[in-house]
């Protein structure tokens, strides 16, 4: 056996290994390993070993193969080409992202512009990550914005002496050419990512004024609009609907969902969980808020704790990762991010029947949490310090939803005024 041979052999065994760790059913197991082993033998026609692998030579093991298909066939796949790709390249691609890490690979650079772009931003990453302290998720928006801008500019924004003519021209041109799909709250965001990059720009030496001063974006006034809230009766109707639901998808959605409508936690806050956040004997339920930063600890509820061991029990996958909340199929892990629960959430409502208008995901529930807190006359601080809120202002938010309170201490219009 060839040295390529033996090393390409040496990674499908690993991947068989992995398969079976992450407990992919026999059936898909079969799969994917059929299709790696059809491209390891392909690679080994080629003496190619699989660690120097790139995108060219899979297209071509892909070409290869269509035409194979269609010789031995006399006829082209029934199915879209891209569910033909997909089913030959689910078990290629499992192989390689063990082997490169990630797959596939980012695109290289292939114009000097887009080297500049792409070294510039690196730059900016770092400058913000190293003097402003920004988080990863803050960071990329800001980044993808700037790569967007530069890509934008064409000529004018290829080179570090291009970037010396950029004008108040300039940016209301983009502005406006990226307000046209734009929400005027995402229209807001975008404005800010632009302020931050002209803002390096000008740190740095780049440009020869402070442009960031001149990037116009919409106000958005405190309150001018009502978050979306799923009513009491609705959510009674949606948790009672789940709870029948005894399959193990059932039961850890039932979880969630009594999570949501009893505590008012963030998606995030849910999704990251962890199983000796659990305090069984004391009965607290401690809770790391995704957005401050901040923790505390909840009592846990009997209706809750009843819920979360039930799926524990019987729902919950065998894994070793610490998370309480693990997907329902292979590979098993813990969700990635909070916005994971918006689906779930919405099927939710879907197959109980309940129709909400504006938002469908699970700050719908937490909107909802505030409202039955304010209802119940709980003090706006309370109400806070539940929601996980660090200042009294973002609690505030939610008076905008007790419309049938305000309702109750409308004044009279006086009857001349009316006439």
């Amino acid at each position: 056996m060839s040295s390529e041979q033996s090393s390409n052999e040496c990674w499908l065994d690993q991947l068989k290994v992995h398969l079976k760790q992450q407990r992919y059913s026999p059936q898909s197991t079969r799969r994917r390993i059929a299709a790696a082993q059809r491209f390891v033998d392909y690679l080994d026609q080629q003496h190619i070993v699989v660690e120097t692998v790139d995108l060219s030579n899979v297209n071509l093991y892909l070409h290869n193969e269509l035409q194979l298909f269609q010789q031995n066939r006399q006829r082209a796949p029934r199915s879209s080409m891209t569910d033909w790709r997909r089913t030959h390249t689910a078990g290629i691609d499992m192989l390689l992202r063990l082997v490169h890490g990630q797959w596939p690979p980012a695109p290289a650079p292939s114009t000097p512009s887009e080297v500049f772009h792409r070294d510039l931003c690196g730059q900016y990453d770092e400058w913000m990550r190293d003097l402003r302290g920004l988080a990863s998720e803050t960071r990329s928006s800001c980044c993808a914005e700037a790569h967007r801008f530069l890509a934008w500019m064409g000529d004018d924004g290829s080179t570090q002496q291009s970037l010396l003519g950029i004008t108040i021209v300039n940016v209301d041109a983009y502005m406006t050419f990226r307000a046209k799909s734009q929400r005027r709250s995402s229209l807001r965001s975008l404005a800010a990512n632009l302020r931050s990059f002209l803002r390096y720009l000008n740190a740095t030496g780049r440009t020869k004024d402070d442009l960031s001063t001149t990037v116009i974006g919409p106000t958005l006034y405190a309150f001018e609009s009502i978050p979306s809230v799923v009513r009491p009766e609705d959510i009674k109707m949606v948790v009672e609907k789940t709870r029948q639901d005894h399959s193990k998808r059932g039961r850890r959605d039932y979880a969630i969902l009594m999570l949501l409508s009893s505590y008012g936690l963030r998606a995030g806050e849910i999704t990251s969980l962890r199983l000796d956040d659990v305090d069984w004997q004391g009965d607290v339920l401690r809770i790391h808020h995704s957005k401050t930063g901040a923790h505390s600890e909840l009592p846990l509820l009997p209706a809750v704790g009843n819920a979360i061991l039930d799926y524990l029990q019987k729902g919950r996958p065998k894994t070793e990762a610490r998370a309480i909340f693990i997907v329902d199929h292979a590979p098993y892990r813990p969700f990635q991010c909070g916005s994971c629960l918006y689906w779930l959430v919405r099927n939710r409502l879907t197959a109980a029947g309940v129709n909400v208008q504006g938002k469908q995901g699970p700050h719908a529930f937490r909107h909802a949490r505030a409202v039955s807190l304010l209802r119940a006359a709980v003090p706006a601080k309370e109400i806070g310090d539940i929601l996980g809120h660090r200042s009294a202002s973002s609690t505030t938010v939610y008076l905008k939803l007790a419309t049938e309170d305000l309702r109750a201490v409308a004044l009279e219009i006086p009857g001349e005024v009316k006439a």
